[in-house]
């Protein structure tokens, strides 16, 4: 991961201040940042936005995007200006139909200041018309929009809005989005929830998505190619849409074997997790050349790469985990990582044993076993890595130890109980590792603070297994010896993150 801290530039903050009247001197400037830890210049503060639409043209030949986004939002605080986060080039800004004045500061800022402040509760109709070439912009030596032979992607975290619309850019400000995308005839776009409609006229289709539930805006995703679209429904009767690159080469049919039962992985969560919470469900395979996959809200982002050795539904397991726990319920900083990924990555432990290729304990046996007390594996505490470490190995599979010995310390019926619960608990909403923990603690009975802290803050191997205190030397060395049938292709998701 990257250290991304960014100061605006004072001459324009100062130029800014100027083009306040005399009359507002009690307002304020929105926070260039909405105050995460790891990422103080991500999201901003003084507003809070409930729907993004997007209208797009893009032109897969010149990777060419143009733009008009439409945020719908209130202000938060009396506020003079305010920012978003962006890379592309903007042509025009209005605030509740008048035209703004707008400017950009460091990387990744579009600094706006409305002709009048705005009022603390303020309903404010934003309007941004922009174009550019996403894969021609950077923003602290990497992009998030993929290049593909017949379109581009954009898809990652914790960012990537910046490459395709403005936005406040942080898992607290979530929103329901409609994106509309115009493409060439015989291209097809590929978004986030349901496919309200499409139509066609002078050699153009435009494809209408609606997410019509609170979805943070690294999850939302944008994919311009030619797919194969395939539909069908879960048993429980949520829509399922998966599209595959028609140049997915061998790597097509093993992507198919895995993303075709995203419908039965999906049903089968419910049993942990609780009723799927969104409006629709499915998956993308793009010809790209990255190695990750990704939590796309309701469509899953994943590399061809991810079935280099064949079907693989643990990684389908993983991102479909994640819609409740990453999407549904989202971390309210990214130190809360853990909540993300040691549930996503616990679920594939889960689905192990479903499938009869090794229990969770078994799984939780052979980790704990084959990493010896001076691997640096320990030195990483799930429940705040750090930046650099965001998406160490030790988040996912140290994290899914700690609740191995969740559930071994309060017993199957709390610790299921508190899996469904905790999705519903805090739906559409934020939490931190304490808020589970305080939650865990509610649901057992018993205090946890001593297991949390040793499985996910201290520095070290903790001193016992997570199996249990009864797992002798002797079969700690046996499942180092034997990993569980599951553990290549659970390990094959290993880079699922490394953006």
């Amino acid at each position: 991961m990257h250290r991304r801290i960014i100061a605006p530039g004072a001459l324009a903050a100062a130029s800014l201040l100027l083009a306040v009247p005399a009359s507002a001197a009690g307002v304020s400037p929105g926070a260039p940042g909405i105050g995460d830890p790891y990422y103080p210049d991500y999201g901003n503060g003084g507003y809070d936005v409930s729907h993004y639409d997007l209208r797009l043209t893009y032109r897969p030949g010149t990777d060419r995007l143009d733009g008009t986004a439409t945020l719908l939002a209130r202000t938060t605080q009396d506020l003079s200006r305010f920012n978003l986060d962006f890379l592309l080039d903007v042509s025009e800004v209005r605030v509740n139909g008048i035209p703004a004045a707008f400017t950009t500061s460091g990387v990744h800022e579009l600094v706006v200041t409305p002709r009048t402040p705005l009022a603390k509760g303020t309903a404010v109709t934003v309007v941004v018309r922009y174009s550019g070439v996403p894969s021609s912009k950077e923003a602290y030596g990497f992009t998030s929009w993929h290049r593909t032979p017949d379109g581009g992607v954009a898809a990652n975290e914790p960012e990537a809005a910046w490459w395709w619309f403005p936005s406040n850019d942080h898992p607290l400000d979530k929103a329901t989005f409609d994106v509309s995308v115009q493409v060439p005839d015989g291209t097809q776009a590929i978004s986030n929830g349901t496919l309200q409609s499409t139509s066609s006229r002078a050699g153009w289709t435009r494809y209408n998505w609606r997410s019509n539930k609170p979805q943070a805006t690294y999850l939302a995703t944008l994919a311009v190619g030619r797919f194969d679209i395939t539909r069908s429904t879960t048993e429980s009767g949520v829509p399922v849409l998966n599209a595959y690159s028609e140049d997915l080469g061998d790597y097509e049919a093993a992507a198919r074997a895995s993303i075709e039962r995203t419908g039965e992985i999906t049903d089968w969560l419910t049993g942990y997790f609780g009723p799927y919470p969104f409006n629709a469900v499915g998956g993308y395979v793009p010809n790209t050349g990255t190695g990750y996959a990704l939590e796309t809200q309701t469509r899953p982002f994943y590399s061809p790469r991810q079935f280099v050795n064949g079907s693989n539904t643990s990684v389908v397991v993983h991102e479909l985990a994640h819609q409740w726990y990453g999407d549904l319920v989202s971390v309210t900083g990214w130190q809360d990582i853990w909540i993300n990924e040691g549930f996503a990555r616990y679920a594939q432990w889960l689905w192990s044993e479903h499938e009869g290729e090794g229990t969770a304990q078994e799984i939780a046996d052979y980790v704990y076993a084959s990493r010896t007390a001076d691997d640096p594996f320990w030195t990483v505490p799930p429940g705040d890595p750090g930046p650099e470490h965001q998406f160490d190995i030790a988040v996912y599979d140290r994290g899914a130890l700690a609740l191995q010995a969740l559930r071994n310390t309060i017993g199957d019926s709390d610790f299921f109980a508190i899996l469904k619960g905790w999705p519903r608990a805090y739906a559409h909403g934020n939490a931190t590792v304490a808020d589970f923990r305080r939650y865990a603690e509610r649901i057992s009975g018993q205090s946890l603070t001593t297991l949390f802290q040793t499985w996910l803050y201290e520095p070290v191997k903790p001193g016992a297994p997570a199996a249990s205190d009864a797992v002798d030397a002797g079969r700690a060395a046996a499942s180092r010896l034997s990993p569980p049938e599951s553990w290549e292709k659970i390990a094959a998701t290993n880079g699922v993150h490394e953006h």
